[in-house]
């Protein structure tokens, strides 16, 4: 059957078998990877299997059929629709081979044509746009003499400025939810990771599979609750494992480094605190150093201690003398702070940032009523601006109020 499929594929659309070929059955399409710049045939199951397509499909197969799920990565909206994945794989206007019926397109394509096999024909690696290797593609074509300027002049170094900006877009994102945009901004910082994997292939060192492939083994030898016969049944456990885990990584890679292959037994030279970044915020930084330090068991019992703590640096910060004591107090003020957060299940960074806004958007308030006063911020005393100040704060509560959704009536409300 297939090798009547691929001459005729051959005679008719020009099939390059040198290009490699994809089979997938139309039963399966919605969970199967498919690399559109490839040829494919998509195959109903019955001629697949050597059956005719003139024997009616129920005659082959079970009445009740366990339904398949998509593809994990493809399985957002539309992933149980094969046309939707198609339309989703393919441009539009993208020629379909149908077997013995003609041509059609990924956008005319219906139900019934998944009856008869189709040929889907390659599409140029930079309108497989859905695909896993289109970027990879994009990324090497642009860094060739004859593509972009600009791509050409890239390194690591001056990349990096561009992977915080995006990081920081798509963590300004996330407060919206799982919206378009925020699939537009993960674009976007899954660009530098192409980019940099592209700068390593081009240094010999490592490519886009390899980063694939680290992160893959990493996160399946860290959870082997999951992968393994490993138990762990509350998150508290997990991240007690992970750090295990993580500490007999540390001894191992620094084994590797000595090349002593009986130094992972020895004490381990990297600690548990060793792989944060020193690039990050100083209170997500804080933040993370504590969540480390709680999964190895050094924690107060309760959020009660961390609060007696809060008030006992308030007090070393009154009493310091100097510029410098002040500083240190002040210091240690903001990590027992962040460590009160952690406590509530709250992350800092994200909190101080929702506060920003907040003073920020306050601010701007005080500014328009200022502005319509006549008169200028700074010639305004103190009491007169704090009195502004909780203005601002009624407007926006209030304003907050109109916005909000009208709560259902009560019952005595509804009888009235």
């Amino acid at each position: 059957m297939l090798d009547r499929l691929v001459d005729e594929a051959r005679r008719i659309w020009g099939l390059d078998l040198g290009a490699g070929l994809q089979v997938v059955t139309a039963e399966r399409l919605v969970a199967t990877p498919i690399e559109p710049s490839r040829p494919v045939f998509v195959v109903p199951g019955a001629m697949l299997a050597g059956i005719g397509p003139e024997v009616p499909a129920d005659e082959t197969t079970p009445d009740k059929v366990s339904p398949i799920e998509p593809l994990p990565g493809r399985h957002g909206p539309g992933g149980r629709d094969p046309l939707a994945v198609l339309a989703r794989l393919y441009p539009a206007d993208h020629g379909v081979g149908r077997f013995g019926a003609g041509e059609t397109t990924i956008e005319e394509l219906t139900p019934a044509d998944l009856a008869v096999a189709l040929y889907l024909p390659p599409v140029a690696p930079e309108l497989a746009a859905a695909g896993p290797w289109s970027m990879p593609y994009i990324s090497d074509r642009l860094r060739r003499p004859d593509g972009c300027p600009w791509d050409r002049e890239q390194t690591h170094d001056s990349l990096r400025k561009h992977l915080l900006e995006e990081t920081y877009e798509v963590y300004d994102a996330l407060a919206g939810g799982a919206t378009p945009a925020l699939a537009e901004e993960l674009g976007d910082l899954l660009l530098q990771v192409v980019l940099h994997a592209q700068l390593g292939a081009e240094a010999g060192v490592f490519d886009l599979a390899d980063v694939q492939a680290s992160i893959a083994r990493k996160i399946v030898r860290r959870h082997p609750h999951v992968f393994g016969d490993a138990v762990a049944e509350t998150a508290a456990d997990v991240n007690r494992q992970w750090e295990r885990i993580k500490a007999v990584e540390r001894a191992s890679s620094d084994a590797a480094a000595r090349g002593d292959a009986d130094a992972a037994d020895a004490t381990v030279a990297k600690g548990a605190l060793d792989g944060i970044s020193r690039s990050l915020p100083a209170l997500a930084a804080s933040q993370e150093m504590q969540e480390r330090a709680s999964a190895l068991g050094y924690d107060w019992p309760s959020i009660e201690g961390v609060l007696d703590k809060v008030a006992e640096e308030l007090g070393e910060l009154a009493r310091a003398e100097t510029d410098t004591d002040r500083r240190e107090e002040f210091g240690d003020l903001l990590l027992v702070v962040v460590n009160v957060g952690r406590k509530l299940g709250i992350e800092t960074e994200g909190a101080l940032r929702a506060a920003n806004d907040k003073f920020r958007n306050r601010f701007r308030r005080i500014e328009r009523m200022v502005a319509e006063r006549g008169v200028a911020i700074r010639d305004l005393d103190f009491a007169t601006l704090d009195a502004l100040w909780d203005a601002a704060k009624a407007e926006e509560r209030a304003t907050a109020e109109q916005r909000a959704p009208a709560e259902p009536a009560t019952t005595e409300e509804r009888a009235t």
